[in-house]
């Protein structure tokens, strides 16, 4: 049976004030199911994870240049020689800014784009099951 999921955890840092770095685990994941989104749990503590929903795209071309609006920006950047995505988060409750190690978050969506090729999403999902819920929710 071919799996439809694709996860991995990733160590990354939380970039705070005075510019120093506090570093966090993330658990990534993205399904078949939902082929346009990737979904990253931020442990922090011994709290539930805080999760966040991004579009592949968007972390895609992040790694190639700045791109986002508004609560979410990902952007190309290097620390201590590092190559590293930037993602800056903002919500009613604050703003945070995170590191991420690029070499595990491309081999995260390489292997998202083996499951689902870029251009075939929608081959993926059931439009019709889609449609009925847009409409029942309305």
């Amino acid at each position: 049976m071919h799996s439809t999921t694709v996860s991995a955890e990733l160590g990354l840092r939380l970039v705070v004030p005075d510019r120093a770095t506090v570093p966090l685990l993330a658990g990534l994941s993205y399904t078949a199911e939902d082929p346009y989104a990737i979904r990253m749990a931020f442990h922090v503590g011994n709290d539930e994870p805080v999760e966040w929903i991004f579009a592949r795209e968007l972390l895609t071309v992040g790694i190639v240049r700045r791109v986002g609006d508004g609560d979410v920006q990902v952007w190309p950047a290097r620390a201590d020689g590092e190559r590293t995505l930037n993602i800056s988060l903002t919500s009613p409750f604050g703003q945070a800014l995170f590191e991420v190690p690029l070499a595990p978050l491309t081999e995260f969506l390489h292997r998202t784009y083996e499951l689902v090729p870029a251009g075939r999403e929608t081959d993926f999902m059931d439009l019709d099951e889609e449609l009925i819920n847009m409409l029942w929710s309305s």
